[in-house]
């Protein structure tokens, strides 16, 4: 009865110390945002040129000096930097990401279009990517050293190896140019989704299989694969063992792939003028459009910091181990 009772409390305190590292960690990533919104907001008070000069000429509006000021002072370009950054901050709390320079729209929804195709496509590269990298790291490291897995390891080094930028050429020129099979600009069409999803997916298939391959090798080096052979235990069960206790890795491989993932796709987007996040971006720092670079800023920022803190949670909660 006393030992029944020690380990219910043992239970709860662990999940008390949870709670707290948990919120602890939360607390130190929104510190970590405001640092980075802070860095990105000095670098582009210093960045050269005029976002207000580059309105103006973008409108074709002659510029000179009283109507260049004039512009300034609509947008605030005068006010003390500190207090810019702050009135932004203040407003992002409340969920307002400001007014574009460009078209004195609000941002928010600029940014909330543009994320929605991201994710789309950001969504679609990764599902296809664990189609083929899970069962062919599985593959892999199952017959290691041996010709399936060599035949992995090259298509997989092969896959890694080229960027992002080079696959969407190539792709762009054999499907679109010459067997006209899709079109080549996006348009946010589901069937210009395909282009722009196979030039992601490639190079991070390559990653996953040889990261997957990895982790699976480290499990079938565990003492536990080694008695489950000696018992008699079938390839199949053993493999579905292995595949079980490395979940919690590969959910943390997965996470810190995605965002390499939102990154790379600012370049896919902007190649195949697919309409999303990554393209307004480019389109902004092109026309100093400084609130909808902050936000796309502060944006990938949370998503990134969001879904490594809950490949944490799953990774404890797959992998005791884990816990510290």
């Amino acid at each position: 009865m006393k030992r029944s009772l020690s380990t219910g409390r043992k239970g709860r305190n662990d999940n008390v110390t949870r709670i707290v590292r948990w919120g602890k960690n939360l607390i130190r990533l929104i510190f970590i945002l405001i640092i980075l919104s802070f860095l990105v907001f000095a670098l582009l008070y210093l960045a050269p040129g005029d976002p207000a000069e580059k309105r103006l000429t973008s409108q074709g509006i002659a510029v000179t000096k009283e109507v260049l000021d004039a512009e300034r002072e609509r947008l605030g370009l005068f006010r003390p930097f500190l207090v810019r950054y702050g009135e932004w901050l203040l407003g992002v709390f409340r969920g307002d990401f400001g007014v574009s320079f460009r078209d004195d729209l609000p941002v928010a929804p600029k940014l909330a279009a543009g994320l929605q195709k991201t994710v789309q496509l950001a969504s679609a590269s990764l599902l296809l990517s664990l189609i083929f990298s899970f069962p062919l790291a599985v593959l892999a490291a199952w017959k290691k050293d041996r010709v399936p897995d060599h035949i992995v390891c090259l298509l997989s080094f092969f896959g890694n190896s080229l960027p992002n930028f080079l696959i969407s050429v190539l792709l762009m020129y054999l499907l679109c140019i010459r067997m006209r099979v899709f079109p080549v600009i996006a348009s946010g069409s589901l069937q210009g989704l395909f282009m722009p999803v196979i030039s992601l997916a490639i190079p991070m298939t390559g990653r996953f299989i040889r990261q997957m391959r990895a982790e699976f090798l480290v499990q079938l080096s565990e003492d536990y694969v080694a008695g489950m052979r000696r018992r008699g235990v079938k390839e199949r069960y053993l493999i579905l063992n292995v595949i079980r206790n490395s979940l919690g890795h590969i959910l943390t491989i997965i996470a810190l792939q995605i965002g390499t993932l939102m990154g790379g796709s600012v370049v896919i987007e902007n190649i195949f003028r697919w309409p999303g996040i990554g393209k307004l971006v480019m389109e902004s720092i092109t026309a100093r459009d400084y609130p909808v670079i902050m936000g796309f800023v502060l944006i990938m920022g949370t998503i990134y910091v969001a879904v490594n803190q809950l490949a944490d949670i799953c990774f404890h909660a797959l992998d005791p181990r884990g816990q510290a």
